[in-house]
């Protein structure tokens, strides 16, 4: 991935380069003579063999003839029952059907970019993917897709390009942004699945705008781990960024494909696609829709980009970290400062709710934290303003608070 675009790169033949040679004449070497004359003991070999093959013929003849019990004549050629695959398989019309279903909820998303080198100024195009949300023109998308664009273009999969495109807001630390078509009221939104059911192993779809060339093109394959933690980097090494409880996918994912869509076989979004290894073979990365959920509906209500905000530095647990911490869990989110800034930010909805360092959150509004997803995931299902409860462990003990949910005011 590259955390400011997705470069559009299109490789072209240079015609001075001489062309690799694909197929290579080999040369046959000079023919024997032979001799015309064929020696005694060849001749009764090969008269041994015809005489072998014509009683093997008379034993397979007689052989077929008691086998076919109706004595039917025998042709040059005989009818062969053709077994092969004359319809699509479940899987394969699985996939077709959630293709025809979401491609027209898929966007590609075209921007300039200013770009300084060492030789001056220069505008570059980019290119990534987007959701459609609203018949009225909401499209959900990466921040690193749209970061410092000066132009935004968004093509339809009928191929309708539009100029007249919005910015409203981005969350850079979900690695989300929300864009405005305006003057639409007919285009296709995208289902919302839910993503704290998705399962390891369970078979997914991934539809994007490959290299910026291929618009909508479809990959398959499964959810390979949940909770991923990425640092994603640009390229270029200019710019990082840290991400947590991401799906990880095997589904081909490209430069490009950034902002779109990881499907269920429903054709409901689960995760919007977002990073790739570089340095490894189908490993992608995938935000949790759940995770944006509440800040879309933000969006939706034309407040802009705000997200709920809860108060808490956690670290996940897991066996390691319940061993570091002689922890009596195995799962969970352990609440804990980093040296340098509390467990429980002062004045925080977590703060007025009684949270307290050291504190296991267990769960959110009934989830697993840790099964269904991170705290952050979880909470991030709500908008600000909304009142969740959250179950902890302290002292051996359950408990639960019922907690307001803050505003982060992001950009």
């Amino acid at each position: 991935m590259d955390a400011n675009k997705d470069e559009i790169k299109e490789v072209k033949p240079d015609d001075n380069t001489p062309k690799q040679v694909v197929e290579q004449k080999i040369e046959q070497p000079p023919a024997q003579q032979l001799s015309p004359t064929i020696p005694r003991s060849a001749k009764l070999r090969l008269l041994f063999v015809v005489v072998g093959l014509i009683v093997a013929v008379g034993i397979a003849g007689t052989a077929y003839w008691y086998a076919n019990t109706n004595h039917e004549p025998i042709t040059g050629r005989q009818t062969v029952q053709n077994d092969g695959n004359l319809t699509p398989t479940s899987t394969e019309d699985a996939i077709s059907r959630v293709a025809d279903k979401v491609s027209p909820s898929v966007v590609s998303i075209v921007t300039s970019v200013n770009t300084q080198s060492i030789f001056g100024a220069a505008e570059q195009q980019a290119a990534g993917t987007g959701i459609i949300l609203s018949k009225d023109g909401y499209i959900l998308t990466n921040h690193h897709v749209i970061d410092s664009a000066t132009t935004v273009q968004v093509i339809t999969s009928d191929g309708t390009a539009y100029d007249n495109v919005k910015v409203i807001g981005s969350d850079p630390l979900n690695d989300i942004a929300y864009l405005k078509i305006d003057g639409v009221d007919n285009l296709t939104p995208a289902s919302m699945g839910d993503s704290s059911t998705v399962r390891v192993g369970q078979q997914v779809v991934a539809i994007g705008n490959a290299l910026g060339q291929y618009q909508n093109t479809v990959s398959s394959g499964i959810i390979s781990g949940k909770g991923r933690p990425v640092t994603a980097g640009s390229n270029d090494g200019g710019s990082s960024e840290s991400l947590t409880d991401l799906l990880q996918t095997d589904a081909a994912i490209n430069p490009g494909n950034s902002g779109g869509p990881l499907l269920n076989y429903s054709g409901q979004v689960v995760g919007i696609d977002t990073a790739i290894a570089s340095d490894a073979q189908g490993i992608g990365f995938a935000i949790p829709i759940n995770a944006t959920k509440g800040t879309t509906k933000m969006v939706l209500a034309g407040k802009g980009v705000q997200r709920a905000y809860l108060g808490v530095r956690y670290v996940e647990v897991t066996a390691a970290v319940a061993k570091q911490y002689n922890l009596s869990v195995k799962t969970g989110a352990y609440v804990v400062g980093d040296g340098a800034n509390t467990a429980i930010v002062a004045g925080s909805p977590a703060d007025k709710a009684g949270l307290k360092e050291k504190d296991i959150i267990t769960k959110v509004n009934g989830e697993s934290v840790g099964v269904a997803g991170s705290v952050s995931t979880l909470a991030g299902e709500y908008a600000p303003g909304d009142t969740i409860t959250i179950t902890y462990l302290r002292g051996g003990s359950e408990h639960t608070a019922k907690v307001t949910l803050g505003t982060y005011q992001t950009n």
